[in-house]
């Protein structure tokens, strides 16, 4: 399976083969497993108190008052403690020590990964989702490394434009008042999500001799982060990584540190996705797409032995 690699400006540059992993198959039921299992981990447990309920002196007053033996308070007749009183327990209360992380064997997450990326590629399944592009376009959008050098907001626009998905940017502009609870605990809007930027975070070359403006730059901000200020340089941000990050619903991840929600927000998979050339060449080399290759290997060695035990 090959990709065409495109510069900066839109333009066609060659061709490159894919890795194994684009061609898994489409497991929409392990994505979702593997989404909620990440959204399960940011869960804050919440359980009543121990005391809640219970804190007070009640006593039944046991048989023969012709009344019945629930507790009641000390100065009066009111029934309490039990769930059924006014101030009372509750039957049963939501408890702290509840687990609340879904867990997720590792070989259905990285298989959930794999599929993943393989629904980048496919165009119905991104088009489903609701991301606009041109007819155009064709994906996986690999594009050279180039790109991480882009330092301004108007220079990821331009490319946006030219490559043919600014639509979509426009797409997760618009954003919406939230239903339920959730406008009044700080996340009223609901943003849409756009397009996602994978690259290796090694495009940049770093220059392996400094000169003396360089050294003096580095221990100025090494002094800076001793006396607690902040570098200019945003802390070892790319600068696509900057750049891109004010643009609505727009994500820039490092191939590395990509997982099944990054590529299916909400579940839902078949997220428009662009990717760096050494993302690329860097994914077949990540623990979990090497796993599709020793899949692969082990039924191929498999069906070899069988072969010749029937001969």
């Amino acid at each position: 399976m090959k990709a065409k690699v495109l510069d900066i400006s839109g333009n066609v540059l060659r061709e490159v083969e894919l890795p194994a992993v684009f061609s898994e198959e489409f497991r929409p039921d392990l994505i979702k497993k593997a989404v909620l299992s990440l959204q399960s981990r940011r869960f804050q447990p919440k359980g009543a108190s121990k005391l809640a309920g219970k804190d007070t002196s009640a006593e039944s007053w046991g048989p023969g008052h012709g009344v019945s033996r629930v507790p009641r308070i000390k100065t009066g007749r009111r029934a309490a403690r039990v769930p059924q009183a006014v101030g009372g327990r509750r039957a049963h209360p939501p408890k702290a020590e509840k687990e609340i992380l879904k867990k997720i064997n590792k070989k259905e997450r990285w298989k959930a990964l794999r599929s993943a990326i393989a629904a980048t590629a496919d165009p119905s399944l991104v088009r489903a989702r609701g991301h606009k592009f041109s007819e155009e376009v064709s994906l996986p959008i690999v594009v050279e490394n180039a790109l991480v050098t882009l330092s301004k907001t108007a220079d990821v626009e331009a490319f946006l434009k030219a490559v043919g998905i600014w639509e979509d940017v426009l797409r997760a502009k618009r954003k919406k008042v939230r239903a339920g609870r959730g406008k009044m605990r700080g996340r009223r809007y609901r943003r849409k999500k756009s397009v996602l930027f994978v690259i290796s975070g090694d495009e940049m070359p770093v220059p392996a001799v400094e000169g003396k403006e360089e050294k003096e730059e580095r221990k100025e901000e090494r002094e800076g982060k001793e006396r607690g200020e902040r570098s200019e340089r945003g802390g070892g941000l790319l600068p696509l990584e900057r750049s891109a990050r004010n643009l609505p619903g727009v994500d820039v991840c490092r191939v590395a540190a990509l997982n099944v929600e990054l590529l299916a927000p909400g579940t839902h998979p078949g997220r428009l996705t662009v990717w760096t050339e050494d993302a690329i060449s860097k994914l077949a080399s990540l623990p979990f797409a090497s796993a599709t290759v020793g899949a692969k290997a082990y039924s191929e060695e498999q069906e070899a032995a069988e072969t010749r035990v029937e001969e």
